[in-house]
């Protein structure tokens, strides 16, 4: 049996959008099933749905939370109750709570510190708890790390403690006035407001400012499966991204060059920038190809107005890809296996123009 791979992006449908991903692959005669990251609650169910469906078992060998936002974690919960589970794989911040405690003044007990962190991080606190319930084993997705096929290239320790120092979740950050939390929230509004500009073939602007300290901590993991190269980002940022690259090479990762392209955030645009695109996609083409040589995917809402954005859209497209949205279907990216009722989809019209 030659290698193959199933890798599913599974539509998760509210006014915002949410990440869920099941992959089958097979490797040396050797099969196994992952779960990256559940969408919402109601998610958890299409999971289940499309793994007994599609994939014939009830078993899933590696379950993966990329990080702790609730439109990754939630529909975990009920994968974790209702199938069999190899492994869990989650970062939490309270199991270093001793560690960490000199980096906040506030706290004097590592005990309060994790205990507080637990609470802020609820929903992969919520995982944990369902694990040691079903004595399902857990495992940190830390850099280094190898989860069947796929190796951990991003965030390292390090990088994922400081992060949770400095997030505006953790505990001294969340003692912020009101007023500085409704300013940040009017702020954040009027920055999801976008003006348009006409582009040429091969504009891209991207902001100057990054994504959440919480979007960057997520897990960040490489395949290489019948010969295509796989990368899935979560909602990693450009931190995180270039991270990743600068680890690629203790693996024999050479760049750029991959296949199958996560598109980070649901194609937001604080996400990559033209240089961390160049690091792992290679550099604009000087026109449009007539034919793609890769493949990105968006896992976006179909009713999320803001996601994807159009510069993210135009700059896989000026690298070659084929880029699609899962916008309220399911979308199999696999190594020629097809199945009953599934239809390809077109490639997305490249967009004339883009947020100013």
């Amino acid at each position: 049996m030659p290698d193959s791979y199933e890798l599913d992006f599974l539509a998760v449908e509210t006014d915002k959008s949410g990440d869920a991903i099941t992959i089958r692959y097979v490797i040396d005669g050797i099969a196994g099933v992952h779960v990256v990251d559940g969408g919402y609650i109601d998610t958890g169910d299409t999971i289940i749905d499309h793994i007994n469906t599609h994939y014939g078992v009830t078993h899933v060998d590696h379950v993966i939370l990329t990080h702790p936002d609730q439109d990754h974690a939630n529909g975990l919960r009920k994968v974790l109750e209702t199938l069999s589970v190899g492994t869990l794989w989650i970062n939490r911040p309270w199991i270093y709570a001793e560690r960490l405690l000199p980096r906040f003044e506030t706290y004097t007990s590592a005990e309060a510190l994790r205990r507080k962190l637990r609470s802020t991080y609820s929903a992969t606190a919520a995982l944990e708890d369902i694990a040691i319930e079903k004595n399902i084993p857990i495992r940190d997705p830390l850099q280094g790390a190898t989860i069947g096929p796929f190796h951990v290239l991003a965030p390292s320790l390090n990088r994922y403690l400081d992060l949770v120092v400095h997030s505006e979740k953790t505990p001294e950050a969340a003692q912020e006035s009101t007023l500085a939390t409704i300013f940040d929230g009017f702020f954040k509004a009027a920055k999801s407001i976008a003006n348009f500009i006409k582009g040429a073939w091969g504009d891209e602007n991207f902001p100057e400012d990054g994504t959440s300290n919480e979007n960057e901590m997520s897990v960040v993991q490489f395949a290489e499966i019948n010969g295509k190269r796989i990368l899935l980002t979560g909602d990693a940022g450009r931190d995180a991204l270039n991270e990743a690259a600068d680890y690629a090479p203790t693996i024999g990762l050479t760049l750029p060059g991959v296949y199958e392209f996560q598109v980070p955030h649901h194609g937001g645009r604080h996400n990559v920038s033209t240089e961390v695109l160049d690091r792992w996609l290679g550099p604009r083409l000087e026109d449009q190809p007539e034919k793609t040589t890769w493949r990105a995917v968006c896992s976006s809402a179909k009713a999320d107005e803001h996601h994807p954005r159009k510069v993210v859209i135009r700059a896989m497209v000026h690298r070659g890809a084929w880029f699609g949205a899962t916008e309220g279907r399911s979308i199999l990216l696999s190594s020629g296996i097809t199945r009953e009722g599934w239809t390809s989809i077109p490639q997305i019209d490249y967009p004339p123009e883009f947020e100013e």
